[in-house]
């Protein structure tokens, strides 16, 4: 057995995509019973909506695992920054396997549970990543970039926990709401359009270097996140700030 793993028999693209697509597998059922976990732990507030309550801690849990874990990839090992086309190391080829099986698990879970116009949209956006990301775990490269685009998780911590507030039927002028909607927007500014602008950039620069395929694929996903983060950061306005201040001004 030892000897067929041996990389001069198994190229190392082949153990690691093994491995890469044996962790989604892992990740997928790891967030499964999660969630049947999550079931279990519906507070009161939130009955009327179990599932919402259930798919949003989820994502909750991604968010926090994965926005913090990114950072350390690249407080590991600062190469990975400094290459990210062939540069790789094990705790960031986990990470992304990780999201990838979460990004499955969500996508399974909305379309049986949950279908309308907002989760198509979801759906589309999960099925963009899902492929972008797949490209890195079997082939091991962009590894370091896929790991940036998972830096933006960290304002969808916040942006889950909003959710969840709601859920939990906190109003919009709640000291705690208030709290995480100035955090959510400022962390969305910070971590969610820059670190888009930052991606859009590098693919602009490193053009040369990258496949024709993979570098149309990489803008295609690009522009399909961005227009959604677009529509995201209009809404999150509008709910949270903007009718808030004009529902203050006819009071007054």
């Amino acid at each position: 057995m030892e000897k067929l793993m041996n990389e001069e028999i198994w190229p190392r693209e082949f153990t690691g995509a093994v491995y890469g697509l044996t962790v989604v597998f892992i990740s997928l059922v790891a967030f499964y019973c999660s969630s049947l976990f999550a079931q279990v732990l519906i507070p009161r507030a939130a009955e009327k909506n179990a599932w919402k309550w259930k798919n949003i801690s989820i994502s909750f849990v991604h968010s926090l695992i994965s926005g913090f874990w990114s950072c350390y990839c690249f407080y590991d090992n600062p190469k990975l920054a400094e290459d990210m086309i062939q540069t790789h190391t094990v705790p960031a080829h986990t990470l992304i396997s990780v999201s990838v099986g979460y990004f499955i698990y969500d996508t399974i879970d909305m379309l049986i549970y949950q279908r309308n116009r907002q989760s198509y949209e979801l759906m589309g956006h999960h099925v963009v990543i899902i492929i972008c990301f797949g490209v890195s775990i079997v082939s091991r490269m962009y590894v370091g970039y896929a790991v940036v685009a998972l830096v933006i998780e960290l304002n969808s911590i916040f942006l889950h926990l909003r959710q969840i507030l709601q859920i939990c039927q906190y109003k919009k002028d709640n000291k705690i709401y208030r709290l995480n909607s100035i955090i959510n927007l400022g962390t969305f500014v910070g971590f969610r359009i820059s670190v888009m602008a930052w991606m859009s950039k590098w693919m602009l620069i490193n053009k040369d270097l990258i496949p024709l395929v993979f570098y149309s694929l990489g803008s295609i996903g690009l522009a399909v996140m961005t227009v959604m983060n677009i529509i995201l950061f209009y809404r999150l306005l509008q709910s949270d700030f903007i009718r808030k201040k004009e529902s203050t001004i006819k009071v007054d």
